[in-house]
């Protein structure tokens, strides 16, 4: 799947597709500078509880908490990014503000690199297996 978003908003052209991380990923379709605003994330703007029980029926998960109150769902969204999987030597990072979900390159990536970003704290509370493949693994999320 291509999704060149490049004309929109100047984000960076990206591609899904199958990842050794973890089912699908997202992956660089040119080189993406260090500082860049890759993309961003949308979903269904819901309550933190909401999520939560969501969590607990879901093999994959695409939430994320805005806030101590609220979240958003993003598995009906049609932004790549919402394929963004965890690397614990993550080349991107999440940056949350006024309930937007913006994706930044922390360094260069190259064409056909996955993008990926550290979960940091997550739901899993260490109960998941880390399959980055980093050579810093954490082995747990």
């Amino acid at each position: 799947m291509a999704f060149d978003t490049s004309s929109l908003h100047q984000y960076a052209a990206v591609r899904v597709k199958r990842s050794r991380i973890d089912g699908f990923g997202v992956f660089a379709d040119e080189v993406i500078a260090a500082g860049r605003h890759i993309g961003d994330l949308t979903g269904e703007a819901i309550t933190v509880a909401e999520a939560r029980r969501r969590a607990q029926d879901r093999q994959r998960l695409m939430l994320v908490e805005l806030s101590p109150s609220r979240a958003i769902d993003c598995s009906r969204s049609d932004d790549a990014m919402r394929f963004t999987n965890h690397s614990c030597a993550a080349n991107a990072r999440i940056e949350v503000e006024d309930g937007e979900v913006r994706f930044f390159a922390l360094r260069e990536i190259a064409i056909g690199e996955e993008i990926t970003v550290s979960y940091g704290l997550t739901h899993h509370e260490g109960r998941l297996e880390c399959r980055c493949g980093a050579d810093n693994c954490q082995r747990r999320l």
